[in-house]
């Protein structure tokens, strides 16, 4: 695992219930890769492959709008990227929290 990704997709909706629900639909494609997740209350991490990581970034935008409901995403995104080598696993950086 040479990448770590956080994520927060934002609709462009006002209605609560449909911010979630599009949101919902952006988490579940997001796990429908499998690989290690984490969701949180503003933002969604992954870990892996920087450049399928890239390709999950990517397809979140699309994913909200395929959801329906909204025609604008704001997408906001944090990468920790190390080419040669292994980076902080989410694991490592939040078990003494839990």
């Amino acid at each position: 695992m040479n990448a770590s990704v956080a994520i927060q997709v934002l609709p462009n909706v006002t209605d609560n219930g449909e911010v979630i629900r599009i949101v919902d639909e952006v988490i579940a494609y997001i796990k429908s890769f499998g690989l290690t997740t984490s969701v949180g209350p503003f933002e969604t991490t992954i870990e892996g492959d920087y450049d399928q990581l890239m390709e999950i970034v990517a397809g979140c935008q699309k994913a909200a709008i395929a959801a329906g409901g909204c025609d604008k995403v704001s997408t906001y995104v944090k990468i920790v990227y190390k080419p040669e080598g292994e980076v902080l696993s989410i694991e490592e950086k939040t078990a003494k929290h839990r």
